[in-house]
C-alpha cells in the first residue's frame, strides 16, 4: 500500500503537528530535531523512521499545510466565479487578522529556504502553481479576457495581503482586499 493512502500512525501525527506549530510560531531553522521529538513524546528511533531528516520533516509541513489549505479553500461556496475569487480571497483576510497570525506559512519557509531547487521550495511551487492556476480557471470561467496574467497579478495581491497583514493592522489590511481584487477585475476601473 503507498504511503499516500495509508493513515498516518499516531506518531507520525505527532511529530508533524508538533513541528507545524513550533515551526508557524518560532521558525522552522529556530526549532531543532531535539525539541520537537520531546514535545512530541516520541523516541529518536521513531523520528528518524517517519522522517530520515530535518528538510524531510519540513517538506511534509509544506505539503501538510497545502493540502489544508486546499482544504479550506474547497470549502468555499460562491453563485459564480467571480464572487468565488472575491470569497477566496476574504477567507485569505479572515486567516491573516486572527490573533495568532505570525504570515504566510510558506512565505516564511521560502525565506528560510532560499535554494529554489532545494525539495522544501520545489514544495512551496507546487502549492504556488497549484493556488495560481486555480485563480486563473475562475478567471476563464467567469469569462475573463485575460485569466493567465490576471491570475499572476492576484498572486502577487496574494503575497503582499498575507504579508501585510502580518504587518500593519489586519483590519486595515482586510478592509482593502475586496477593493483590490474587484479592481484587478475590473480592469483598473475605480
Amino acid at each position: 500500500m503507498s504511503t499516500a493512502t495509508r493513515t498516518p500512525s499516531p506518531a507520525r501525527r505527532r511529530i508533524l503537528g508538533t513541528a507545524t506549530e513550533l515551526f508557524y510560531a518560532e521558525g522552522i531553522h529556530a526549532v531543532g530535531i531535539d525539541r520537537i521529538i520531546a514535545e512530541a513524546g516520541v523516541a529518536k528511533a521513531t523520528f528518524y523512521h517517519h522522517f530520515p531528516s530535518k528538510d524531510d520533516l519540513v517538506r511534509a509541513y509544506i505539503e501538510e499545510m497545502d493540502h489544508a489549505q486546499r482544504a479550506a479553500m474547497a470549502q468555499v461556496e460562491a453563485d459564480s466565479p467571480r464572487e468565488r475569487l472575491l470569497a477566496l480571497f476574504d477567507l485569505l483576510g479572515r486567516v491573516g487578522s486572527m490573533p495568532r497570525y505570525r504570515g504566510c506559512m510558506f512565505v516564511n519557509a521560502a525565506a528560510e529556504y532560499p535554494d529554489p531547487g532545494h525539495p522544501v521550495r520545489q514544495a512551496i511551487a507546487t502549492q504556488r502553481r497549484w493556488f495560481r492556476d486555480t485563480l486563473r480557471d475562475l478567471l476563464a470561467a467567469d469569462g475573463h479576457p485575460d485569466p493567465e496574467r490576471t491570475a499572476a497579478i492576484l498572486v502577487v495581491i496574494r503575497d503582499g495581503l498575507v504579508v501585510g497583514s502580518g504587518l500593519d493592522d489586519p483590519q486595515q489590511v482586510r478592509a482593502l482586499i475586496r477593493d483590490a481584487v474587484t479592481r484587478v477585475l475590473d480592469g483598473g476601473a475605480a
